[in-house]
């Protein structure tokens, strides 16, 4: 007879989690499957990255129920996360390559706005700014184009659902890539800002 609730303590690593399985609709009983969903759920590690054992013995058949495996109320379990696969680490060294070129790049653009800073500080003779601005503006552009290149070198990578490492990674470099795009868009109003205090100053002295 199936209850409503199975609840299991999954040892993973120095951490112990109490893992609560539901019967699933239709009154079946839990199988092998709902327990993994709810360790990803729990820990993070997604189901193809699981390996748990249960009284010394792995558990493989996803379908198979957890009373099959002769798992009852407050059983323990030890989970272990197992290794990604050859072609998932290939993958993953490529999404490593291109976060060390968002580095690089994001690097260049802080210097930029490190320049903007000192220019709105005054570090530079008035005469010269307009021309270092300039620069600058072209420099953020650059930034940004890069940035948008990377963005769809991303976008272009296609993950199977499987591959979790990957697409966790993958949307975070996207987040990262958008965020440095919308620092571009920020110093360069901040440029076009300075820029037209300046000219405005330059019109006043004219006059």
């Amino acid at each position: 007879m199936a209850t409503d609730a199975l609840t299991v303590t999954v040892a993973y690593g120095t951490a112990k989690h109490s893992i609560t399985v539901r019967t699933p609709e239709g009154g079946e009983e839990p199988c092998l499957k709902d327990l993994c969903d709810a360790l990803t759920e729990a820990t993070g590690v997604p189901a193809p990255s699981q390996k748990l054992i249960f009284k010394g013995k792995s558990l493989k058949e996803m379908e198979d129920t957890l009373s099959s495996y002769g798992i009852k109320q407050s059983c323990k379990i030890m989970l272990i996360r197992k290794g990604n696969s050859p072609e998932e680490e290939a993958e993953l060294r490529k999404l490593k390559d291109i976060e060390k070129t968002v580095e690089q790049a994001a690097k260049k653009l802080e210097k930029v706005d490190g320049e903007l800073a000192g220019l709105r500080n005054g570090f530079l003779a008035k005469d010269l700014q307009a021309e270092a601005l300039s620069k600058l503006d072209h420099r953020v552009k650059v930034a940004s184009e890069q940035f948008m290149k990377i963005l769809e070198q991303i976008d272009a990578m296609s993950l199977p659902e499987n591959f979790s490492d990957c697409r966790s990674k993958k949307k975070g470099l996207v987040k990262s890539v958008q965020g440095f795009l919308a620092q571009c868009d920020r110093i360069e109003a901040g440029i076009s800002d300075h820029l037209a205090k300046i000219q405005s100053k330059n019109l006043a002295l004219a006059e």
